[in-house]
């Protein structure tokens, strides 16, 4: 039984005369339209070093993707989830981050990693089977690559607000796609980098399908930047394919965090050409004429057209910037055509700083097994000679 109901109680229709909001939602809430920089005014303010550093990238970036893919076909790779027409996103990511800041992927975010500084062939080591991660984070400032959705935001969260607590003037930028959006970890990660007013900036890819699932079918906020009102933090939307609008956006939302601004949620609009992973069949959930539109607004394109435009960019320009790509797939082939070399005892490596005696006695035993094998082997040839 509530106050009302409670029989002689007053009535109230509205709050108390002193509630108020919290927080001004006016500031927070997003454009009615995502931010643009290629193809309008803006255009014209932009670095023309920075646009052709980030139109290299994108070159590179593409040809990534379809190597990554080729190598999927080839039994080279298990698995490829391609961001092949969310370069401009991946990019812009990457290239926002001072070498000192965090970088939290998703599954599909090997070419943010790469765009970092990441080696080619370390960014897909999960995806090939071999380790869980091949590189170290420390190193590069990139938490592990992972398939679980949105577990990597908390994790920024976490580590932004201990650097914030450390005094350490770091930023972390997480990644997560719509799909990851309608997981609990979206919430938990807002709310508390919200509450802790953590150094933290959210990018949400917004690619119109969780697999075969449709945004509709997700949400039915209007937009996904919208929900950034509900936890007090500042919602951003930004066109996803035009790479100088979200390098733009990002940028800004890192600078506030890290002048202590507290967090920002980016919602960039863009599209995934290929298919979810090349296991997906795409065309039982959407049809070609929406990938054709699509198409018509690639990162890419969208980029050469601003750059020869302005004169920043030739046929001699569009040709080094391919050929540079395809001398890095060219030397991806190759090294993933070699077949790695195993070690069974790297199962004991990296899961304790120093191993329990549960885990010694294991590698114990599976040393003793090796041996024993190993000695099977040379008797047997030994006696093959004679």
């Amino acid at each position: 039984m509530t106050v009302q109901e409670r029989p002689g109680a007053a009535y109230r229709p509205t709050p108390p005369p002193a509630w108020k909001p919290r927080t001004d939602p006016a500031p927070l809430l997003p454009d009615p339209e995502p931010y643009r920089v290629l193809g309008t005014d803006a255009a014209a303010g932009a670095d023309p070093e920075l646009l052709l550093r980030l139109y290299a990238e994108l070159v590179r970036g593409r040809r990534y993707n379809a190597q990554a893919t080729a190598l999927t076909k080839q039994g080279r790779l298990a698995v490829y989830p391609s961001s092949t027409g969310q370069e401009a996103c991946e990019v812009a990511a990457a290239l926002a981050l001072e070498e000192r800041d965090w970088l939290f992927p998703s599954y599909r975010d090997t070419l943010a990693a790469v765009a970092r500084g990441l080696d080619p062939a370390q960014a897909l080591t999960l995806l090939r089977g071999d380790w869980h991660t091949g590189y170290d984070p420390y190193e590069h400032r990139i938490a592990p690559l992972s398939t679980p959705l949105a577990t990597q935001l908390p994790h920024a969260v976490g580590l932004a607000h201990a650097a914030r607590l450390k005094g350490d003037d770091v930023v972390a930028l997480a990644m997560v796609g719509d799909g990851g959006t309608s997981e609990g970890d979206f919430h938990e990660a807002l709310n508390f980098a919200a509450v802790w007013q953590a150094p933290v900036v959210f990018l949400v890819q917004n690619n119109g399908f969780a697999i075969s699932v449709p945004l509709s079918k997700q949400t039915a906020a209007p937009s996904l930047a919208h929900k950034a009102v509900g936890y007090g933090m500042p919602g951003r939307l930004v066109d996803g394919n035009d790479v100088a609008a979200v390098h733009e956006v990002l940028g800004e939302a890192v600078a506030r965090a890290r002048r202590g601004g507290g967090p920002t949620l980016v919602e960039a609009i863009t599209y995934r050409i290929d298919a979810h992973t090349n296991a997906d069949d795409a065309t039982r959930y959407r049809g070609d004429s929406e990938v054709e539109a699509w198409r018509e607004h690639d990162p890419i394109r969208l980029m050469e057209t601003e750059l020869t435009g302005r004169g920043l960019l030739d046929e001699d320009g569009v040709r080094s910037a391919a050929e540079a790509a395809e001398t890095m797939a060219a030397q991806l082939r190759e090294r993933m055509n070699a077949d790695p070399v195993l070690n069974p005892m790297d199962l004991f490596e990296h899961v304790y700083a120093e191993q329990t005696s549960q885990l010694r006695e294991q590698a114990a035993q599976l040393r003793a097994e090796l041996d024993a094998e190993s000695g099977e082997g040379a008797q047997g040839a030994e006696g093959d000679a004679r």
